[in-house]
This record gives structure tokens, sequence and C-alpha cells, in this order.
């Protein structure tokens, strides 16, 4: 007999944490591993377009309703000159990728990239090299990409085949500029210094643009949060987010701490948002900074085998974790937490996309599937759109290794008044039992439940990578409105989707 444990909550219109920045859903495809490369660009392929692109990954990505793809890294970017990318293919020089180990042929480039970021219905998140290069390649690619012509460099890209500027409307000042493992790491000043300068002269090419500071690499850096006050003292006037990168891992295999680490990525946020806000007051800035979480995902599964690639290949296989289920509902719980912070982070970025730590997966010449990790990332992106409710929760909790209090439930609400619907994400984090949920909609009056999907299997450690529909949403969950109040069996481990519409 299945037990059940009881979860309460309580949603109210009027009780809101904030819109959702459609770009809260984004992604990211650096030059490394097979991203590019036998990812979203391969020529020989059955499946390519005229262009080189794989329509079968294209329409997954579409699936997805990716609005933004961070590019062209991550790491690469720190060694990347932007104009080897550009120009007559059968010129474009190949180059040594120090940030990877690997040989970049520069096949694929800035316009290539742009040309497929139109295909899925995304934008492009355009990085600047902050490493081995400054202000001058900043501004020329800002000038480049948006200056619609009559000049040196917007002429240059029209002479390349591209008569309408690209417009690309958000760029990062650089990547992970605090890590030893980045080429042209800086002290906090020296990147303070260079990322506030750049963004002026971006700015002066194109006041439109919208600008992100890199903060620290991740939460265990020990210059953490001493880096942030430090670059946004200098930054602060120029630039409009700070970046934030995590990525988690089940290394000790404990899945009840495992599946608790998004309580770290939300303490993370609040951190950042707590010095954010330090130098608001400092600097006594009406300014508000807002988040870009742009690197966050599992991964750790790949990590042995990138020691055994051979130096200086083009596009080896790396970073090509294979998901597991758990994975699929700690990457839930991570959207989760996403969308509670709605009001402060404004972009995220799934890192990767594609067969890089990816929920895509490609074969050479063969099949494009999902991975595990896809079906919450869909679910979230197609139904996670309008504004996010503060729901009142009570859940039973548990205790782990490094996490007291853990809620059985975790759990949000997006409420998208234009389309009169209202979507619960929830997590069950219960290895044995099924949460009974009782959820308040009292002012959701004539609203009824459309779909519930569920996703859950009996093996945590199951994957698609043989079977491709082993681990696979279905919609026989059983969440029904009775008088004001939505009742729902949530099974143990599991992510669910509970869609609701109004009826009259």
């Amino acid at each position: 007999m299945t037990h059940h444990k009881q979860s309460k909550m309580i949603l109210d219109k009027a009780f809101k944490v904030g819109e959702v920045d459609d770009r809260i859903y984004g992604s990211f495809i650096e030059h490394l591993g097979r991203a590019v490369y036998e990812g979203v660009y391969e020529p020989d392929h059955p499946l390519a377009d005229e262009q080189g692109f794989r329509k079968d990954v294209m329409d997954l990505v579409k699936e997805l309703n990716v609005p933004l793809v961070r590019y062209p890294g991550g790491n690469f970017v720190s060694g990347y000159n932007w104009e080897d990318g550009v120009g007559p293919v059968e010129d474009r020089p190949k180059r040594l990728d120090l940030a990877w180990s690997t040989t970049e042929s520069n096949q694929v480039g800035t316009n290539e990239f742009m040309d497929w970021a139109k295909k899925v219905n995304a934008e492009v998140n355009m990085a600047v090299n902050l490493g081995t290069r400054g202000v001058d390649a900043a501004r020329n690619l800002v000038e480049y990409c948006n200056h619609p012509s009559g000049t040196y460099w917007s002429d240059l890209r029209i002479s390349h085949g591209y008569q309408q500027p690209h417009n690309v409307k958000t760029w990062c000042l650089g990547n992970e500029m605090d890590g030893p493992w980045q080429i042209g790491h800086k002290t906090a000043e020296e990147y303070g210094r260079i990322a506030a300068e750049s963004a002026k002269a971006m700015k002066w090419v194109d006041p439109s643009i919208e600008l992100v500071a890199c903060g620290s690499s991740n939460r265990s850096m020990p210059t953490f949060a001493d880096w942030e006050a430090t670059v946004l003292e200098h930054t602060y006037e120029h630039v409009d987010y700070i970046s934030l990168h995590t990525y988690y891992g089940n290394r000790d295999n404990d899945l009840g701490n495992y599946l608790a680490q998004s309580l770290d990525m939300d303490e993370f946020i609040k951190s950042v948002i707590a010095t954010c806000d330090y130098v608001k007051a400092k600097k006594r800035s009406k300014k508000n900074m807002y988040l870009s979480f742009d690197e966050w995902n599992v991964w750790f599964h790949s990590n042995e085998q990138d020691k055994q690639v051979e130096p200086w290949s083009e596009a080896p296989h790396l970073l090509e974790d294979i998901y597991t289920f758990e994975d699929a509902l700690l990457v839930g719980s991570m959207l989760i937490t996403l969308l509670k912070h709605a009001d402060r982070v404004k972009i995220a970025c799934l890192a990767q996309l594609v067969n890089v730590i990816a929920p895509i997966m490609t074969t050479k010449g063969g099949e494009a599937w999902q991975q595990t990790i896809f079906y919450p990332y869909m679910h979230a992106s197609v139904y996670g759109r309008g504004t996010v409710l503060d729901p009142v929760i009570s859940s039973p909790v548990y205790d782990s290794k490094d996490f007291t209090d853990v809620p059985y439930l975790d759990s949000t609400a997006v409420f998208n008044e234009d389309h009169n619907e209202l979507t619960i994400f929830a997590v069950n984090r219960s290895q044995e039992d099924a949460l009974t949920l009782d959820c308040d909609i009292r002012n959701f009056e004539d609203y009824q439940v459309i779909e519930h999907t569920v996703l859950e299997n009996n093996d945590v450690k199951a994957t698609n990578q043989d079977n491709h529909n082993n681990v696979k949403p279905h919609s026989n969950g059983d969440a029904v409105v009775t008088t004001g109040s939505i009742q729902a069996h949530l099974p143990k481990l599991s992510w669910n989707v509970i869609r609701l519409k109004k009826m009259a």
C-alpha cells in the first residue's frame, strides 16, 4: 500500500513575485565539444538544410521554445578573435582553443550563428572577449553586428552578405573572469575597470543594448561576494545584469541530499541580490541591478571520460553527460527556483543546448534525441510564461547531509492572465511516499484542470540513451478541482505540471 504525505498550498492572484522575463528560459551554445559541429551544424547530415544546420535539432529546439541563446562561450570566448569567424569560409583560420585544448575550424561564426538563431526563433546573447582582448574588439563587434551601414565594420558585414544589422540586444562582458582557469584571468579590480570601459564604448556604439557583467564563477569561489561588490562598484551605472553560474552533481550517490541542492541555488541568488542592493545603497542609486543566471545545470557524469580526450582534436566528445531520471527532478527544482526569483532573475541560460551537458543529443549522421532533462525544461518554457505567484506552502520536511528542513514539496505557480491559464510546477522529493496536494485557488473561479503531466520512473538512474522513450512524461495525473481547491496526488519522486484554464 502506498503511503501519502499531506501538503497544502494557497494561491492568490494578489500575491505575486513578478513577471516572467521570457529570457529566463534561455540556453547556451559554446564552441566546445560537439555543441556546434555535429550538434547544430553538420553539413553532411541527411537532414542538413542548405546552410548545413540539422533540421531535426532545430525542431527539438523549437519544441523547447528557447527565447535566447548565449554564444560563443563560455571559457572559449576568452581566447576568441571574432574576426576569425566572419567572411569567406575557405579563408578562415584554424586556431588552437586553449580553453578546451581543441582545434577550432571557425566554419561557424557570428553570421552563421545569427542565421541559425533566426531559424529557431531565438535571440542571441553575444559574449565579447575580455580575456585576451578588450574595449577595441568589443566595440568593433557591436558595430559589425548592430550598426546599419556607412562605416568600416558595418560595411564589412554588408560585404559578407548581411545587409540588415543583426540587432543583438543582450551582451556578456566576458566570461568567468574570476577563474584562474580563464584565459586572461583578472582580479576584481582589473575586470571591473575593463568591463566598465568596454560597457561605455559598446553603449556609445548602440545605446539600446543591455549588458551582463561577470559575477563569480560559482558560490564556492574564495572571492565570492567580494568579487561582485568590487565589480559592481566599477560597473553599476554601465551594466544591467550580473551573472551567476552553478552546476550540481550527485557524486556521493546520496539522492535526498542531491535533490536538496536547489536550496543552495536559492541561497546563492539571495546572496547576489543582497550584494547588488548593498552597492545600490552605497552609491545612493535609484537603479536595480538584475541577475542573469547564464549557466546552470547538472554536470558531473562526464568528468572522468573527458580526461581521456586526445588534445587538439576538432569537435571531440566533451562534457557529454548522459542524464538520469533523478537529474531531471533536480533540473525541475532548479527551474522552480529561478521562477521564485522572477522579480530579479531576468535572464537564465541552461548550459548547454546540444551534446554538451545538454537536453538534446545527436549521433553523427544519425538521430537526435531528448535527454531526461529535456522535459522539465520544455514544460517550464512552454507553460511558464506570465506572472509568478507567491504561494503559501506547508509541506513535511526532511534533513540531509548538507541541508535541514528540506520540504518534500517544491512548487511554484505561473498565472497567464491573457490566456486565463494557471500552471503549477511541483516536484515531490520523497523517495518513499506520494504527496497529497491540497491547493486553495479560491479567487480562480471557474478554473478547471486541463492536464496533469507527470514525469516519474521506478529507476532513478534510468536514462534515454538506448531507449529514447525510456524516461518520458505521461498525462495521467489525477489533479481535479473541487469547490475552490485542487486535489492531486504527486507520485513519489516526480515532476508535475498541473495546468488549469478558466472554463466560463
